[in-house]
């Protein structure tokens, strides 16, 4: 087994686990979720989805191997930084149609 301390801090190095997988290497640390929300801006909301719809989302987020929630969290980061952009440049072009 290679030496911890022999092994540069990188994230390829981290993600093959040669940074310390094993149980003694494991520390469990008690933070409040309040904490944690508050130190990357999260806010807890409750939405209501048609059934279907939330199926679907389930469905999706299993097949890319991850929650339904932080899909859902994807998805509507997707759609605000398009509707953003789509809505700047929208106003550019208005701003260019009044300046001719």
């Amino acid at each position: 087994m290679t030496k911890i301390n022999s092994i540069k801090g990188t994230t390829e190095a981290w993600e093959k686990g040669l940074l310390g997988r094993e149980e003694e290497f494991v520390q469990k640390v008690n933070i409040e979720s309040e904490v944690i929300d508050e130190a990357l801006a999260l806010q807890a909301i409750s939405i209501r989805l048609q059934k279907g719809l939330l199926e679907d989302l389930k469905n999706i987020a299993q097949i890319r191997g991850l929650g339904y929630q932080p899909l859902m969290k994807q998805v509507l980061k997707r759609f605000v930084d398009a509707e953003k952009k789509l809505l700047l440049q929208e106003l550019a072009a208005e701003e260019m149609k009044e300046q001719a």
